[in-house]
């Protein structure tokens, strides 16, 4: 089947689609994108991923070129077009010599096995830093280098996420995820102030863990935080919910997910299902 994204106005096919090479998007990495996941052809969070797009065109001085509606209803046409049932959906905003574009592509998503979110991930301690105290480390820019190389140094070692720190030495995040830990039945994630993204899903386990009568804290978490929690976990739009469990080679708990994060897992899985 032919992929057809949305480029420069119009839908078009991936093989035909061209981009200006002088396109400062392109030259710098200029732009924003947003992943979304399409579950049973809805795009889950669909207002919240382009409520976060559309507030960060002022830290990059962009203005956004539809509004939202207007943008729904391009995604929305791209995954009907492409007809998967379940989709990756990835949205990036760039600036244009002249003003701005978005770019709307869609793939068939391929879920991890139930067997890897039985497993778990194991991570590593990236060498790269997060700088704190950059205004665009809330910013989901394309220039995502910090995390790629992170990961592609993780994936080398055979790890499967690479944990960034600050320039304090503080876990800030994974380098495509939101990083939560469990002591003492107390849930704990790194605050904002550390440099992390404001995570979609990341906030999605903030409201399911206060339905629950759960609550969240957030603060400054060290290396040994988390080699010494009770339990770990990891957040993001695609993967939903994914136990972490070793971290440098550090069993985490009993080296399996532990008992809140099945809850949460379980919660957020039932919560996909009706979206």
């Amino acid at each position: 089947m032919e992929e057809i994204i949305f480029l420069d106005g119009k839908f078009v096919s991936s093989k035909k689609a061209l981009i200006s090479a002088l396109e400062p998007g392109f030259l710098y990495g200029w732009g924003l994108f947003e992943t979304m996941r399409s579950f049973n052809g809805k795009i889950v969070y669909f207002d919240e991923h382009l409520k976060r797009i559309k507030n960060s065109c002022s830290g990059l001085r962009l203005k956004f070129p539809y509004s939202l509606d207007r943008a729904k209803d391009i995604i929305k046409e791209a995954v009907k077009i492409n007809g998967f049932k379940d989709s990756y959906v990835r949205l990036t905003f760039f600036k244009t010599i002249n003003a701005a574009q978005i770019l709307v592509i869609v793939k068939r998503y391929r879920p991890f096995s139930a067997k890897i979110y039985k497993s778990g991930f194991r991570a590593c301690i990236s060498p790269l830093r997060q700088d704190e105290k950059s205004p665009l480390a809330q910013i989901k820019t394309t220039g995502r280098i910090l995390c790629q190389l992170s990961y592609l140094e993780a994936k080398r070692k055979g790890f499967d996420e690479a944990l960034i720190l600050n320039n304090k030495g503080y876990v800030t995040e994974g380098s495509r995820t939101n990083i939560f830990l469990v002591k003492n039945k107390r849930i704990f994630t790194p605050s904002l102030n550390c440099g992390c993204l404001p995570g979609i899903t990341r906030k999605v386990i903030f409201d399911l863990a206060g339905e629950s009568g759960l609550n969240i804290n957030e603060g400054n978490l060290s290396i040994n935080d988390l080699k010494n929690a009770d339990e770990a976990f990891l957040t993001n739009s695609l993967m939903g919910v994914m136990p972490l469990v070793s971290a440098e080679g550090k069993k985490i708990g009993g080296g399996k997910s532990g008992n809140l994060t099945s809850f949460l897992m379980g919660k957020y899985n039932l919560l996909l299902r009706g979206h």
